[in-house]
């Protein structure tokens, strides 16, 4: 029996203050509609305006009465990271809880890598993730409580050819998470990363129809026979992010279906 995907309800989101980038598609979006489902308040960041736009005007529509707000900027930008916090703590008076969602791909022989293409991916998905981090949490400490979950990816856990400036990154923010939970959890703030494997969204989609990801040998490769979907990442956002995980910092925690079980 194949058991459908059942999102459960953590009442003590409602009325949180979540600051989400990237949050305007994919992953990023799927948290956005999950923590919206619970009535949490959101600023969402996105260097896409047009996306970010749509985005706020999808939820408002899917969650009437939720309270949306964006900022296009960019997570590498100090100023933009700022920037956004000091409108989430204008329009909220806090902030809750950071999703680092922004990210990019990065595949590529390495050989052929260039170096602006590594420093790209570093800054985007590693030093992105520092700012946001460090900019929302010198708010939480002063609150003495706060929740920031990093989204990485499997392969912060493992190795892939054509991946190393991606591998890195995701490697880096796995341990950041881990020192970052361990530093600040005398302030209350709890710090965790989300690996998800293989997940279908627009930018899957884009690499499967450009050859650079064969769907057929990802679905057999992955024990659970799929990819996985975006909404079942965020539930593990929301999860993470609620009362039910107060004891829960300082971990990697995966969501890929079994790929990484798999060892042959």
């Amino acid at each position: 029996m194949t058991r459908k995907f059942a999102p459960a309800t953590y009442p003590g989101l409602k009325g949180r203050a979540v600051l989400n980038t990237g949050g305007a598609k994919g992953i990023g979006y799927a948290m956005a509609q999950a923590f919206a489902r619970h009535g949490a308040h959101l600023m969402l960041m996105d260097m896409d305006a047009d996306a970010l736009s749509a985005a706020a005007k999808n939820l408002r529509a899917d969650y009437p009465g939720a309270r949306i707000e964006t900022y296009a900027g960019s997570v590498t930008d100090e100023a933009d990271v700022e920037a956004a916090c000091a409108a989430c703590d204008g329009a909220f008076g806090r902030i809750d809880i950071l999703l680092t969602n922004a990210g990019i791909s990065m595949n590529r022989p390495s050989l052929d890598l260039t170096l602006d293409e590594w420093r790209r991916a570093i800054d985007v998905n590693l030093t992105g993730t520092f700012i946001c981090a460090q900019a929302a949490a010198r708010r939480m400490i002063a609150q003495k409580d706060g929740v920031i979950l990093n989204t990485a990816s499997m392969w912060g856990l493992a190795s892939s050819p054509r991946r190393a400036a991606y591998c890195a990154a995701k490697a880096g923010v796995i341990s950041l998470t881990e020192t970052l939970a361990d530093e600040w959890a005398p302030h209350g703030i709890r710090v965790n990363a989300i690996c998800p494997g293989y997940i279908r969204t627009a930018l899957t989609d884009e690499l499967i129809g450009n050859g650079k990801l064969d769907l057929t040998a990802i679905e057999a490769r992955t024990p659970m026979g799929r990819m996985g979907t975006p909404e079942e990442v965020a539930e593990m956002a929301v999860y993470l992010a609620s009362d039910a995980a107060v004891f829960i910092t300082g971990h990697a925690h995966l969501s890929d279906g079994g790929f990484l079980a798999r060892t042959f």
